[in-house]
């Protein structure tokens, strides 16, 4: 493995300081930055992102940014096709790809390659969406749970998004997805009998949070106030205005652009929106640490202390990124 070439992977949960890290790191090592967020893909939603200004996106560009209408959909199988090709290119310059964000199933699709799922169905979806709005989310999971209870066990009721996807699988092709990712397994476990790895680079992984969870809830509570100071309500009344988006997009059910939404929709207050919008990000957050616990060979950092530059080099000398 060591003759693979580097990359360097800065992970962590919502407002945990992965963007100020990784600028951090750019200043001191050859890096170039690759965005790992399935909502800073796109275009006109910057806000409620928390995107980076465009001042400093232009002084520190992050490849995958504003890259795609939020009419439009991206899967992690876009994305790992996208982010391959631009590591490619970095690398290709003697520059080292630092991939950051907090979109975790991106990172594992990077790392693993992906199962053959079939692709998206908007009739299967639509379906699904109107058993959702007449029966629950509760009674769809149910639903998955009689088909696939390995999938049902991993994805939560209030997880739309994941649980459509489980269930349009499901329908469109007569497979679980437990049933293609055991696929995936046994193709993978052939690649590493043949020595071909799965993402052909010597990755460090980085993790950043607060040690204190508690620190976190409050980061995420002040920056969505910040975000409707800012203007997250007029940026949404302006995505409705164009007329052709609706709540069943992955843009629109991005957190806190869902919130925002019904609150327009008048299905919720505007105090009702803030706590729903601060209550959903902090389940990402969670999720998030989810999967990070289950991470192989992840270094932690605190976001509190002072010295996580220093101590990032550190690791990554010791994993030899830096040699």
């Amino acid at each position: 493995m060591s003759a693979l070439p580097p990359a360097i992977f800065l992970m962590g949960p919502t407002a945990a300081g992965k963007t100020d890290l990784a600028i951090e790191l750019t200043k001191v090592l050859p890096c170039e930055l690759i965005s790992v967020d399935s909502a800073l893909v796109y275009r006109d939603m910057d806000i409620g992102t928390a995107k980076p200004s465009k001042a400093l996106l232009a002084q520190y560009p992050h490849r995958l940014i504003d890259i795609i209408d939020p009419a439009e959909s991206y899967s992690a199988a876009d994305f790992r096709t996208d982010a391959l090709a631009a590591m490619a290119e970095i690398t290709a310059r003697g520059n080292i790809p630092l991939l950051v964000g907090g979109t975790m199933l991106y990172y594992k699709a990077l790392q693993e390659g992906l199962a053959d799922m079939p692709p998206a169905d908007a009739q299967v979806r639509a379906e699904l969406e109107e058993e959702a709005a007449r029966l629950g989310w509760q009674a769809l999971h149910e639903q998955l749970a009689a088909v696939d209870p390995v999938s049902a066990a991993r994805i939560h009721p209030n997880d739309p998004q994941r649980l459509t996807r489980a269930l349009e699988v499901w329908r469109v092709s007569g497979r679980t997805m437990t049933e293609h990712r055991l696929k995936q397994s046994a193709q993978s476990a052939d690649a590493g009998a043949s020595g071909q790895p799965q993402l052909p680079y010597t990755v460090a992984n980085l993790a950043i949070a607060p040690a204190n969870r508690q620190v976190l809830h409050e980061r995420i509570a002040q920056r969505f106030t910040i975000m409707l100071e800012q203007g997250f309500v007029e940026e949404v009344v302006a995505l409705r205005s164009r007329g052709d988006l609706h709540p069943g997009l992955p843009s629109i059910r991005a957190v806190g652009y869902r919130q925002v939404w019904d609150h327009l929709d008048g299905k919720l207050t505007s105090a009702e929106m803030q706590e729903r919008g601060i209550i959903a990000t902090r389940q990402l957050a969670k999720r998030q640490f989810t999967w990070l616990r289950s991470w192989s060979e992840l270094h932690w950092l605190d976001s509190l202390d002072s010295d996580n530059l220093s101590r990032a080099l550190k690791y990554l000398g010791t994993v030899s990124i830096l040699s």
